[in-house]
């Protein structure tokens, strides 16, 4: 199994040079006004603990894995806690003043932690607390704190968005490059079948035909599993991405001689979970056919898709339903599939139709949102 790098991890990397690079900006303002501190000893005292959790937080976010939220939650709290220890150091006329506070930009490098972790809310909820700090530290509101909340939070939105966008697009890729790799899998494996499964069967199916009686009957098995098989090795790739599959590629392997599947020439993408249930109910719709349609009976399926819902039909040249029929055996308490289909197609918020009578077939129609 390839494991595949985190597609953040290059956000990762810069919030941790981020927060080196605002260590020593911390460090160069501590040292500018050392000798106006009412307690510089203390504010040395802060920039260490500050070196020294820059160093402990960039080794857990550089590692595989990243940050985890419960380490983010304690890095947010303490930088809280280094902002309000300006309040031990600053005099209050410094804190009422323009003097920055001990740590000044080292505390964002946490909202940029939390906005690659947990998207833009992660963020903008982190450059909210540490702007909340600032206001309780400083004790007033004013333009110059105002505009640095609204940096922080605005930063740490667009940030999550990025980190977001990177790791939904790392995903879309990965999931190209499996059905690339299933498709060309599937066409070599078409090209061995062709050359060998393929032929002996319309081998077989020829003379059968030619033979008749018994060899006739299973020349006609064998053209079955022909052209079975070829929709099979011909059919699209069956996964997407996010969860989702091809409506199309689960279709047309259902095409026999009796069967014709006909779908759009791109990828009808669906969740997973709908792409399936519709796919069951078309062959449950195919296996009644085959069973009560008649002998001989053909049948054919079409799927479009229209943008914002997919429609199923699966149509026959059956015997079709007398009328009353269907009604009279739900009073008789047997479902049958015309229930299965109706209920199973309603509960995943579509809608059925049917128009059948006698020697007119059967058809369904199966209209389901996107």
């Amino acid at each position: 199994m390839i494991h595949r790098r985190d597609p953040t991890t290059p956000l990762w990397r810069a919030a941790v040079l981020l927060r080196v690079i605002t260590l020593v900006f911390a460090a160069a303002i501590v040292t500018a006004h050392r000798d106006e501190y009412d307690r510089a000893w203390l504010a040395w005292a802060v920039v260490g603990a500050m070196a020294a959790w820059t160093a402990a937080s960039a080794a857990h976010y550089l590692r595989a894995g990243h940050g985890a939220p419960w380490f983010i939650l304690l890095d947010l709290v303490f930088c809280t806690a280094v902002m309000a220890s300006s309040r031990l150091v600053l005099t209050p006329e410094q804190l009422a003043g323009a003097v920055p506070l001990v740590p000044t930009i080292w505390v964002t490098a946490v909202v940029a932690f939390g906005a690659v972790r947990a998207g833009a809310l992660g963020g903008a909820a982190c450059g909210l607390v540490i702007s909340a700090v600032n206001f309780l530290v400083r004790e007033r509101v004013d333009v110059d704190l105002t505009r640095d909340m609204v940096l922080l939070v605005g930063i740490g939105g667009v940030l999550g968005l990025a980190a977001s966008t990177s790791r939904a697009s790392a995903a879309r890729l990965a999931a190209a490059e499996r059905i690339e790799a299933a498709a060309a899998e599937r066409e070599r494996l078409a090209r061995g079948i062709h050359d060998s499964v393929l032929q002996v069967l319309a081998r077989v199916r020829k003379r059968g035909r030619e033979v008749g009686g018994e060899a006739a009957e299973l020349g006609e098995l064998a053209g079955r599993q022909e052209v079975a098989l070829r929709a099979l090795v011909s059919a699209a790739p069956l996964e997407s991405a996010g969860g989702s599959a091809d409506l199309r590629g689960m279709l047309q392997v259902l095409a026999t001689d009796r069967v014709q599947v006909s779908a759009p020439g791109t990828a009808v993408v669906l969740p997973e979970e709908t792409a399936a249930e519709l796919s069951l109910l078309v062959r449950e719709a195919l296996v009644n056919v085959e069973r009560h349609a008649g002998p001989g009976a053909r049948a054919w399926v079409l799927l479009e898709d229209l943008g914002t819902e997919v429609v199923l039909s699966v149509r026959d040249d059956g015997v079709g339903i007398a009328p009353g029929r269907l009604a009279e055996a739900s009073a008789q308490g047997r479902l049958g599939v015309a229930r299965s289909i109706r209920g199973r197609v309603e509960s995943l918020g579509g809608e059925v139709s049917l128009e059948t009578g006698p020697g007119q077939g059967v058809e369904w129609e199966l209209r389901v949102p996107k």
